[in-house]
């Protein structure tokens, strides 16, 4: 993987400046965003739902296009899931590890391939730990903080009563960083936490339109082509589409699982490159 950088606190990214208790310095192996890419960091439960897992998909396959980069904390569940998708969307990623950067320390080690594929991708790792510092019940939280301050906004997939995505949310909000919330079923113990936050006054998430809205976007234009970006996924759709085609025989032509070609398929519309009308899909 790439080696190992220091940033001092005047290469930070703005925001992270701002909040009091910000780190000294930073180590970091990749790239930062351009400095007109809108930071929001996404953070759920471990032990995620389908319903979950379908949310944090969705959400960040309607970003593409968009100048944003998704941060998370490369643990297990939500987060690991969130730079996936970021990554199959063709947007830049941030991974914050409570360990150091090092091939042997990073945390947790199921992930290493995961941020060898973020590296791979133009993203970045960022550890305020020594490189070869190793992961320990406090150096989370400590990291949620860099998490926080980074961002514009905090997305909240899910989170039980006692989750440690909360002391994220907690920050942020301390921060005067927006917090966004996916509403989950009352019944459901990975919800509660995310159903108290929408209680206290949290924004509520839906589709894609709502972050891009609450990160300032006009949800109305169509992104720019310099910061336009294409999976291999979207690609094959425009190239299917040399004439309109059904959205069922578009799918089949696709060869995808039905719910992985909606996901992209209500993305690239969202971004103005195809449109659905008289039951035919068509490239714009």
């Amino acid at each position: 993987m790439d080696d190992i950088q220091t940033l001092s606190s005047s290469q930070f990214p703005p925001l992270l400046t701002e909040i009091n208790d910000s780190p000294a310095k930073l180590y970091i192996r990749g790239a930062l965003p351009p400095e007109d890419h809108v930071l929001l960091a996404v953070v759920g439960s471990r032990r995620y739902s389908n319903y979950g897992k379908e949310a944090c998909e969705h959400l960040i396959a309607g970003l593409a296009g968009y100048p944003i980069s998704i941060i998370s904390g490369l643990a297990l569940g939500i987060d690991a899931l969130a730079h996936r998708a970021a990554l199959k969307a063709g947007l830049h990623t941030i991974a914050i590890p409570g360990s150091g950067l090092s091939d042997d320390a990073l945390y947790p080690a199921s992930n290493r391939g995961l941020a060898r594929d973020i590296l791979s991708a133009g993203g970045a790792l960022l550890s305020e730990f020594e490189p070869d510092f190793r992961a320990t019940q406090w150096s989370f939280p400590q990291r949620n903080r860099i998490m926080a301050g980074l961002s514009q906004a905090v997305l909240i997939i899910e989170a039980s009563e006692k989750s440690g995505t909360l002391i994220t949310a907690r920050l942020a909000l301390d921060y005067n960083r927006d917090v966004i919330v996916v509403p989950g079923s009352i019944f459901s113990d990975t919800s509660r936490g995310a159903l108290k936050l929408l209680k206290d006054g949290a924004n509520a998430v839906m589709h894609p339109r709502d972050i891009l809205s609450i990160l300032g976007f006009s949800v109305d234009a169509v992104p720019s082509q310099e910061n336009l970006l294409l999976s291999s996924e979207e690609e094959r759709v425009l190239l299917a589409l040399a004439e309109p085609l059904s959205r069922d025989d578009l799918i089949r032509t696709l060869g995808i699982p039905i719910r992985d070609a909606n996901i992209i398929l209500s993305a690239m519309e969202l971004r103005g490159l195809i449109k659905e009308s008289l039951g035919l899909v068509m490239k714009l």
